[in-house]
């Protein structure tokens, strides 16, 4: 939610194995919510239905004949067997003819719909209900920290909206925006991977990055899908988009801010004005201010759309000037952010970037985003609250990276509450330091628990 900047008087605060479809999965098909048990009660009463209605046809007075036939065979029945036992007799028999029924035919369905090892479909139709229950989150950014954040928040919810940069100018993503005209379809791609519920195969395909081959090197194949869908779509990259959603059979939905072909610029410290994104980090000086050419690109519907339902609305987390603040150079991003009255949190990152944030402490990042919004966006920050090994301090420092320290006085100035939680991943081998997409989704679904609206 969108609160005042602070004045100088601002007060001080602080993968399952397919399992049989019985006994185990079978009885979860009459669980409340599938909406199976309503039409099966359905079937069998039109069954019934039929047979009474084709015996009244024919003149066979079925109730009178029905209830005598019935008469003699209990007759019968119990004058050789006792109705003590017979009663619970029948009854066992008629119950496990219609317990083989249904798992018979439940199997059928089952070996029909889904190949042989996956999860019970019982199972996926469970867990796409409790999804599609799950609050609506828009999640702002690009790079590798949104894509990795995704990947945790989707065992949360499927009313996921990914807003995504497009000022990208670097990479396979710039090739192809220069060579072709195409907005950079890179961030797109790493989210639309991260979100997608289909078999591992096609997700790593989506990923792969061509190693040789002229014109191809560097490129990846999902940047390629997507370019060459946009110009199937007559250049429209939101049906390209859907498409591949689809293929990809994603759990929400990924936008990008604006469709405007936006390039960065940046005023350093020194004086220097550097253009491009991929040129801004390499530039080397402290930024003062960024924006964007055109200002003030358009937004996109949808987004706003999104943004206006979202329950909960996470920024980051990413690289700061160049895939955060981005989406915040669209005014009509920043007022919608303003408006919405749902809880919003800033996920700030782990380590500083060379070039862009360095010597930024956790105080620094929020003032650069308020600096750029000209209002708070968010009522919280989370902070990572142990450093990584020294190991990999010494490895991010070779490169001129440091851990980002909580300044609480700063903090307090400003008016922010940081949200301390220990949600780092590090590679014993390579000493990288990742936020964990479990561990961090998991946080922030608790934090969003405690500040949701009654």
């Amino acid at each position: 939610m969108a609160k005042p900047l602070p004045s100088n008087k601002s007060p001080v605060w602080g993968i399952r194995h397919r399992k049989a479809a019985w006994p185990g999965s079978g009885w979860k098909w009459l669980f409340p919510g599938l909406a199976v048990k309503r039409w099966l009660s359905l079937a069998v009463g039109g069954v019934l239905l039929m047979v009474l209605g084709i015996a009244i046809w024919t003149e066979l007075t079925p109730i009178f004949r029905l209830k005598r036939l019935i008469d003699i065979t209990l007759r019968l029945i119990t004058t050789w067997i006792p109705n003590n036992i017979s009663g619970p007799l029948v009854t066992g028999i008629g119950l496990v003819m219609v317990v083989l029924g249904f798992r018979s035919a439940l199997r059928s369905i089952e070996d029909v719909l889904i190949p042989e090892g996956d999860e019970a479909l019982v199972d996926k139709l469970l867990s796409r209900r409790r999804l599609s229950r799950g609050p609506r989150i828009v999640v702002l950014g690009g790079g590798t920290g949104l894509s990795n954040l995704l990947r945790g928040l989707k065992r949360y919810s499927s009313n996921i909206t990914a807003i995504v940069t497009v000022a990208d100018d670097g990479g396979s993503s710039g090739r192809l925006r220069r060579e072709i005209g195409v907005l950079p379809p890179g961030d797109i791609r790493n989210c639309l991977t991260a979100l997608a519920n289909e078999e591992k195969l096609l997700t790593e395909l989506f990923q792969y990055r061509f190693q040789s081959g002229e014109g191809l090197s560097g490129h990846s194949f999902g940047n390629l899908f997507i370019t060459a869908l946009t110009a199937v779509t007559g250049g429209d990259l939101i049906r390209a988009i859907t498409a591949t959603s689809q293929v990809l059979a994603i759990q929400g939905r990924v936008l990008p801010a604006t469709l405007a072909d936006v390039t960065l610029w940046a005023e350093l410290s020194d004086g220097r004005r550097v253009v491009g994104e991929s040129s801004i980090a390499k530039a080397g000086g402290r930024i003062c201010r960024i924006g964007c050419d055109p200002p003030n690109p358009p937004a996109l519907p949808e987004v706003i759309e999104a943004i206006e339902a979202a329950e909960f609305v996470v920024l980051g987390p990413g690289s700061l000037y160049t895939s955060i603040i981005p989406n915040l150079l669209v005014p009509e991003i920043v007022e919608a952010l303003a408006k919405n009255m749902a809880p919003h949190i800033y996920v700030c990152n782990i380590m500083t970037e060379p070039g862009e944030t360095d010597g930024y402490t956790v105080g620094d990042h929020v003032m650069a985003l308020d600096r750029v919004a000209g209002v708070r966006l968010f009522d919280g920050v989370l902070v990572q609250r142990e450093p990584p090994s020294p190991r990999a301090l010494e490895h991010y420092r070779r490169s001129g990276s440091e851990f980002v320290v909580l300044d609480p006085d700063k903090l307090a100035y400003l008016g922010c509450r940081a949200v301390l939680a220990n949600v780092m991943q590090e590679d014993p081998e390579t000493g990288l330091v990742r936020h964990n997409p479990e561990r961090l989704a998991a946080m922030l679904m608790r934090w969003f628990d405690r500040h949701r609206p009654l």
